[in-house]
């Protein structure tokens, strides 16, 4: 007889719920996306849903309607009532005997959560310090992919040394992005930012403060820099969809500026929230 064993538990396998078969468990195969809610409205759902899209043809998964995930998204957002949410769903594979491979007429998965929003305005005020961590992930970061090990180990890392976030730095030195964020620094009146190639997620925050940028007339700049560029900067920043814009003002043990959240991020978070109303 085939078995099963949870925690203490042991049981016939066909007997075993789906849940504990899926492919997102065994294999992390599977994407997923975070969207927020900003007082009651969903921010930027359509560019969220487009790049699920793409994550999901990334890893060759098929026939899902995003129509539906849009309507599934909206019909429990507005069930949960909650004014400033954090939505997380993922697709998976499907449910099937752990192999590698896989059978194409297999059944995708769909998962979501909302759940209510901290209050970040302290961060905002205050700044946090970050942590550089080499970049141990895969070459396909451009997918949303839910193999996120290599992330969490960074991001914990950076904690245990008293750090909110890892900044991370590839084999060739240059920053990339933060384990769950992007990086940006500031310098004179401009920004700059690693471009978007296959190893940097197409953050649809970072889009936005793009605009924003652009709206106050500030220069942005694609460019990779370095850790010691970094530290050099006038201000450096995050972004990342439930945070929006969080100022960094320590970045691995040196202070940035002054200590405090310098203008020009103020002035793009100001501009940000604009594009929430």
């Amino acid at each position: 007889m085939q078995v099963a064993m949870i925690n203490d538990e042991i049981l016939p396998l066909d007997k075993l719920d789906s849940a504990y078969l899926d492919r997102g468990l065994y294999f992390g195969d599977g994407v997923y996306e975070v969207v927020r809610s900003y007082d009651g409205k969903i921010f930027a759902l359509d560019e969220h849903l487009a790049r699920f899209a793409n994550s999901l043809a990334g890893i060759e998964i098929d026939d899902v309607n995003i129509e539906q995930i849009r309507k599934k998204i909206i019909d429990a957002f507005e069930t949960a009532k909650i004014q400033n949410a954090r939505i997380y769903f993922h697709i998976t594979r499907g449910s099937a005997q752990r192999e590698h491979n896989w059978d194409d007429h297999i059944k995708p998965n769909f998962f979501l959560t909302i759940t209510e929003l901290p209050d970040f305005t302290g961060l905002k005020e205050k700044g946090i310090a970050v942590l550089i961590q080499p970049d141990l992930r895969w070459k396909k970061c451009w997918i949303k992919s839910l193999n996120l090990l290599a992330n969490i180990l960074a991001r914990h890392a950076a904690a245990a040394k008293g750090c909110d976030e890892a900044i991370l730095v590839d084999d060739a030195g240059m920053i990339t992005e933060g384990s769950g964020s992007s990086f940006f620094a500031v310098s004179g009146r401009g920004l700059r930012t690693a471009p978007l190639t296959a190893n940097i997620l197409p953050s649809i925050t970072r889009s936005y403060v793009i605009k924003a940028a652009e709206k106050l007339n500030i220069e942005v700049v694609e460019k990779s820099l370095t850790p010691e560029e970094a530290k050099n900067a006038d201000e450096l920043f995050l972004t990342v969809t439930t945070k929006d814009i969080i100022p960094v003002i320590k970045f691995d043990d040196e202070t940035i500026g002054n200590s405090q959240p310098g203008a020009i991020t103020k002035n793009l978070i100001s501009e940000f929230l604009k594009f929430t109303k």
